[in-house]
């Protein structure tokens, strides 16, 4: 496991990233965090989701944003681990009403950590 301590830091600066892009709605921030062909997938009150990136960001951009909204910040890190270029961390993301848990594999990719998949689900509180 090479040089965990820095990776560990760039997989935390890559989900903060996602953290302020589905915040605040920006499109072009997510787009840095995730690997075009990443997939989006899992279930909201028991109905399936499946969407590409592209849909992901379609809603993303057609929706008021959780800062629009004036609501409060509360997306948090619970868990990462980390394998040479693997990655999966553990988040949990607050918002709409919703007690959204993520779980994202991540991978290295010519040097940069990115978002090659994110399963989510809403659990409720």
């Amino acid at each position: 496991m090479d040089n965990y301590s820095s990776n560990a830091a760039a997989v935390s600066a890559v989900l903060n990233n996602y953290f302020t892009g589905v915040f605040t709605g920006d499109t072009s921030l997510l787009r840095q965090v995730f690997h075009p062909e990443a997939l989006v997938a899992g279930d909201i009150n028991g109905h399936s989701y499946f969407k590409s990136l592209a849909q992901y960001l379609h809603g993303v951009e057609n929706r008021q944003s959780p800062f629009e909204l004036n609501e409060k910040f509360r997306m948090e890190i619970l868990s990462i681990e980390i394998i040479n270029s693997i990655a999966v961390a553990k988040v949990r993301l607050p918002m709409f009403d919703f007690n959204y848990y993520d779980l994202l594999s991540l991978t290295k990719a010519e040097g940069k950590w990115v978002i090659v998949n994110k399963l989510l689900t809403n659990v409720s509180l």
